[in-house]
Formats: structure tokens, C-alpha cells, sequence
């Protein structure tokens, strides 16, 4: 069932924007501008003070949106998150006991793994996607390909120097399920979503 779910979100936005939002008052212009632009998905980062209260006021704000929250390091952050009306939780690592819960809450859980160990690990825990952080330091999409070898049964979410230069590279290999990262959300967060729009739908044209 949650890798069903994954599969329904990245089929939805295989590109997921993350924010680090400081101030409630960020976030309402931040999630209409990403809605306008048909970006229906984003990771709220459990950095700030606020993270909380901004994942609970843009999951009653914006209910078509899917809302997950980020850099989730323990039980105790991912409780509150959950609580808060977060639907999919990211760590930078892996944690047995945040993935734990959200096998009992039947919760998507993406945590960051860029060894074989720590995949080998986050198979035995049942998953099937892994977040790939910081993917310009460990190696990038090269990395990426030479670990899909060994373990066909993972697919990867890079995120951390994945831009608009490198999007398509990473988005056209198969072991990518999706892609993290706050590149859209600089600048003109809507101008952003139209060029995204174009690359996805460059991307579907591809494939066919």
C-alpha cells in the first residue's frame, strides 16, 4: 500500500519541491504560487520552529496538495509531523525507528541511504524508495546507476545539486523514481513551475 502511494505521488510530481519555511507568513504565497503553476506536491522541512503549524496550515489550506514534511531525524519529530497532517516523511538518513512508525501508520517514508548498507538496511524495512542526499556529493547520477545494479528493487529520489541544468539527465533514468530540491522554489516560484511543466511534458514525449 505505501509503495502504491508513491507511486501515485511521483506519477503526480515526480519533481517535489523542498521549502525551509522561517514564518507562516511565507508559506501561503509559497504553496498558492506552486498551485498556480500545477505543482501539487511539496516537502515542508522540519528545520524551523514553525515547521509544524505550516505543514497543519497548508493541509487545511490546500487539501489537493500533497504535503509531506522533511529532515525527520527521530519518532518524536515524525509524531508531530504526522499530527500536523503530513501524508509522506523524509529523513536525510535512515532511521529504524521513524520507518518503524510509519509502517504501523501505513505511511510513505523516504529515508536518506547512499550505501549499499543503508539499502540493504531500508530493503530489510520493507521499502522500496530511497532518498539520495546529498546526490553532488556522493556521487551523483553515476552513482545512482552503479547502485541500481546490485539492487534493481530500489529506485532513488536525488536530491541536493539537482537543478534545471541536470533535471532532464536525472529524470530520464529508470533507477530515478523522482527528484527533490528548493531549485523551484528560487526566484519566480511560478515562472519556475511553467519551465518544469515544459521539461515533464518534453520528458512524457520521450518516452513514448
Amino acid at each position: 500500500m505505501m509503495n502504491e502511494k508513491l507511486d501515485l505521488l511521483f506519477n503526480r510530481c515526480p519533481v517535489i519541491p523542498v521549502a525551509v519555511i522561517r514564518s507562516l507568513d511565507e508559506a501561503l504565497p509559497m504553496l498558492t504560487a506552486l498551485q498556480k503553476g500545477g505543482v501539487m506536491a511539496v516537502e515542508i522541512t522540519f528545520r524551523t520552529s514553525c515547521a509544524a503549524d505550516a505543514i497543519k496550515l497548508a493541509s487545511k489550506q490546500f487539501p489537493d496538495m500533497i504535503i509531506g514534511a522533511g529532515t525527520i531525524l527521530n519518532r518524536t519529530q515524525a509524531e508531530e509531523a504526522l499530527e500536523a497532517g503530513a501524508s509522506f516523511l523524509v529523513s536525510p538518513g535512515l532511521s529504524t525507528e521513524v520507518a518503524e512508525l510509519c509502517a504501523e501508520k501505513n505511511i510513505s517514508y523516504l529515508p536518506g541511504c547512499v550505501t549499499p548498507t543503508e539499502i540493504m538496511q531500508a530493503i530489510s524495512l520493507g521499502l522500496s524508495v530511497v532518498k539520495f542526499f546529498p546526490a553532488d556529493v556522493y556521487g551523483g547520477l553515476s552513482a545512482i546507476k552503479a547502485l541500481s545494479a546490485p539492487f534493481g528493487s530500489i529506485r532513488f529520489m536525488p536530491t541536493g545539486g539537482v537543478d534545471f541544468s541536470n533535471l532532464k539527465e536525472f529524470l530520464a533514468c529508470d533507477a530515478v523514481a523522482a527528484v527533490g530540491g528548493s531549485f523551484i522554489l528560487k526566484g519566480d516560484i511560478e515562472e519556475n513551475c511553467r519551465k518544469l511543466s515544459t521539461i515533464l511534458a518534453d520528458r512524457k514525449e520521450d518516452t513514448k
